[in-house]
Order: C-alpha cells, then sequence, then structure tokens
C-alpha cells in the first residue's frame, strides 16, 4: 500500500508533472497600460506527483506549499470532483524567495498533474494552467511553451513568442529574499509608465532574437529591463555584475524583476560560463550562490507515475 493509499484509502489513480523555474526575467514592465513579463526558463524543475481516492474533496499537501495545496483544490473545482481526495508531493531544487519562479513552478506542475490524475483522457492546455494559477497570485510565464509573454497580474495577454536559442546563464545568488506577492501588491504604475519606452525596446529586441537565434539581442535586451529595473527594485550589485559579464563574453545580464538574483546571459558554451562562474566566486563581494544552467523551453511535462510510490517518498517534501 502506498504512503498515499494508507493516509486516504485505496488510491484509484496517480499522474506526476514537472514545470521548470527561472532565472528572473528577461523583461518585465508596462506596456499600453498593460503589466508584462517574459520569464527566462531554465533547466531546474518542481516536480509534484499526486494520488488520488475516493473521499470528499480532501487536499493532503506539503505545510509549506499552501498555494500549492489551494491550486490542486481549484482543478477539483473545476474537474467537479468533490467525491475524491488528494495526495500531493512536491520536490525540486529550484531556491524560494529568490525570484526564481519556484512557487509558479509548484502551483503548475501541482495544476497539471492533478487535473491528469483526475481526467487522465482530458488534457488541460497551458493557457488554462496559467488562469489557475493566476487565481492564487501573480505567476511568471513558465507554464507555457517556448518563451513567452503574460500579463503575470491578470493573464489578460499571454503570447508564445518562440522557442530560446541554445543558451546558458549563470544565476548570481548575492542572499536576501523578496515576498514577491507583497512586491506585487504595491502600486508602481507611475514608475512603470514613466519607462515604458525602454521596456518596449528591450521586449522588442527579446522577440528579434528569438525570431533570429540570435542571443547578442537577446541579451541586449535582457541587460535593458535590468537597467531600467534599478527605479523599480535596486540592486546594488548590478554594475560589479554588469562589468563582470562584459569581460567574460556574456551576451547580457538579467535580473528577477521582483526577485533578488542576477543572471550572466551566454552563447552555448560551457566554457565560457565554467571561466564566469570562477570570476564571480573572486570578484563579486557578497556572492552566496552560482548555478550554471541551461536555458530552456516553458512548458509542463507530464511524468510517468511511479509503480510503487511507497518507495520513492523520501525524494519528497511532504
Amino acid at each position: 500500500m502506498t504512503r498515499a493509499a494508507s493516509i486516504m484509502g485505496t488510491a484509484i489513480g496517480a499522474a506526476i508533472a514537472r514545470a521548470p523555474g527561472s532565472c528572473g526575467e528577461l523583461a518585465q514592465g508596462m506596456l499600453d497600460g498593460n503589466y508584462f513579463l517574459v520569464s527566462c526558463p531554465i533547466d531546474m524543475y518542481s516536480t509534484a506527483t499526486v494520488e488520488i481516492s475516493p473521499g470528499s474533496g480532501r487536499v493532503t499537501a506539503p505545510p509549506d506549499a499552501p498555494k500549492s495545496r489551494r491550486a490542486v483544490e481549484l482543478v477539483l473545482v473545476r474537474s467537479e470532483r468533490s467525491d475524491m481526495d488528494v495526495h500531493l508531493r512536491l520536490s525540486g531544487p529550484i531556491p524560494r524567495s529568490k525570484g526564481m519562479a519556484s512557487s509558479t513552478a509548484d502551483i503548475s506542475a501541482s495544476i497539471a498533474a492533478t487535473a491528469s490524475a483526475v481526467r487522465p483522457d482530458a488534457e488541460i492546455s497551458p493557457d488554462e494552467i496559467a488562469s489557475i494559477a493566476l487565481r492564487i497570485e501573480p505567476s511568471d510565464s513558465v507554464m507555457l511553451p517556448g518563451i513567452a509573454l503574460m500579463d503575470h497580474k491578470s493573464g489578460s495577454m499571454m503570447r508564445k513568442l518562440g522557442a530560446p536559442p541554445t543558451m546558458r546563464v549563470v544565476i548570481l545568488d548575492f542572499g536576501g529574499s523578496v515576498d514577491t506577492l507583497a512586491f506585487n501588491g504595491v502600486n508602481r504604475d507611475r514608475a512603470l509608465n514613466r519607462l515604458e519606452a525602454e521596456f518596449g525596446e528591450a521586449l522588442s529586441l527579446i522577440e528579434t532574437g528569438i525570431r533570429a537565434n540570435n542571443p547578442a539581442a537577446i541579451g541586449e535586451g535582457a541587460t535593458l529591463s535590468a537597467v531600467a529595473n534599478q527605479q523599480l527594485l535596486y540592486k546594488p550589485q548590478l554594475d560589479a555584475v554588469l562589468r563582470l559579464a562584459e569581460e567574460v563574453g556574456a551576451v547580457g545580464v538579467n535580473a528577477a524583476h521582483s526577485g533578488t538574483v542576477l543572471g550572466m546571459l551566454f552563447e552555448d558554451d560551457d566554457s565560457l560560463a565554467e571561466n564566469a562562474v570562477s570570476r564571480a566566486w573572486n570578484s563579486l563581494f557578497g556572492i552566496r550562490k552560482i548555478y550554471n544552467r541551461r536555458i530552456v523551453s516553458g512548458g509542463i511535462t507530464r511524468l510517468e507515475a511511479p509503480n510503487n510510490a511507497s518507495k520513492e517518498a523520501s525524494l519528497w517534501r511532504r
């Protein structure tokens, strides 16, 4: 008997899904009165597994994941399945409260896994996953395929920009944390409107870079957005990172616009990225952690459910 079965009764279905995290955003701001962001999805993932059993709509989930629990509850309501219980487990290496989409990845994977377990023959679309996630909190666009633009507060815009070129990002964590929900709750419209020209140029460069498979254009646009964002959430290390990025051959710098991390963007050259990691450790004051990751397409991946979930229990946050 699985752990979920021992808690809730006989399991009648299971599903696993994963969603990528993000190194902040390639761009974020406001255009024509609409909020937008373009996430920078990376090969760090949140994985959600759910097991369902006959019941009354009860959801058990990790105590530190109330948003994901709420996501599961919303899927049950959407599916009109108050006659079953759900047990949710989560795993993944994405750091929290850094602007790396850990919450969005957890929520998105939880939505997809629950929908798949409840109705295996009915696919839930990425746009619908985003819409459910936005009912819980402002969200990144990592659940959408490729690189995508999204209104991260209302979902009024969701637009796929295309697949990213092969690129790497060296993610720099200088410590500290940001409560993304609290940050997004503050009205910054006046400053955002003042910076609209910079945001528009940044987005245009990124779109051009994706269409032309040109990392340099993407890096230029991301750098422009990161610098503009200093007027919204100041990062004291940005100038030093910009200097280092130029020295080590990066195509640009990006930022977690409502988080703490910064990224140095590279063409897909691991030797350049590893040199940047070494230089960063030696030259950047206050650096706490560094991750050398690949930029990937966003979107949800559904995985095969384990044959014996109890054997994997130690791998999951309970």
